[in-house]
């Protein structure tokens, strides 16, 4: 029914056709605000209609039809489904104001082992967990968790109060306005964190390849 009704108030709007788009764990802004952008220049009477919701319920409705394409950060998504990666940003480190690691242009990652770390939580972010929990276990030294947190705010406020260090997305940080956290890039070859467009297998329509192509077209590292 509310399908339904969505379609008519579309069609009642001047839409021809609509795409529902899922967003889960941190989509990166910066290229998704490009990508809209992009296409209500190119095709305005194609309703986009986002839906930001967990990874699982991301997984179930792409299975199930209730959306035609997502971003997320896992590639873990079973049968029936095509991660196809887009977009990648280096893993970077916020520290707070007045830390003595800030003398430091670029961090060496054994140093910042020397503090506890504030994480994303495995429910809310679990592409981002997946990804830097998998990092994490190639380091020798022992990890001290001083937190898990279900947003990049609360983050930023753990942070700066001084519990420990941060281990986000370089590309999300950059639109973190705070006196009180500071960015610092990793030393030597930081990992990269990447994301993945999700579909299911089936072949696409007319529509959604158009959509994809943008997608890819913009694909860089940022």
């Amino acid at each position: 029914m509310d399908q339904a009704r969505s379609n008519v108030q579309a069609a009642a709007a001047g839409y021809r056709g609509s795409l529902r788009i899922a967003l889960s764990d941190g989509v990166l802004p910066q290229r998704l605000t490009a990508i809209l952008a992009r296409c209500r220049e190119q095709e305005p009477e194609v309703e986009l209609r986002l839906f930001e919701v967990s990874l699982s319920q991301q997984l179930k409705g792409l299975r199930e039809d209730l959306f035609d394409v997502g971003f997320a950060r896992s590639k873990d998504i079973g049968e029936g489904l095509i991660a196809q990666p887009v977009w990648q940003t280096p893993l970077t480190v916020a520290v707070p104001a007045r830390h003595p690691l800030l003398a430091l242009k670029h961090i060496p990652l054994d140093q910042v082992l020397n503090y506890p770390l504030v994480l994303f939580h495995p429910q809310t972010h679990a592409g981002l967990h997946q990804q830097i929990d998998s990092f994490l276990r190639q380091i020798p030294s022992p990890v001290t968790v001083a937190g898990q947190v279900s947003s990049q705010e609360v983050m930023l406020i753990l942070v700066a109060a001084g519990y420990g260090l941060g281990l986000t997305c370089e590309a999300q940080m950059a639109l973190c306005q705070s006196a009180e956290v500071v960015t610092r890039p990793l030393a030597g070859d930081p990992p990269v964190l990447t994301s993945y467009l999700l579909r299911s297998s089936n072949d696409p329509s007319e529509q959604l390849k158009r959509f994809i192509t943008r997608v890819t077209d913009m694909d860089s590292v940022t």
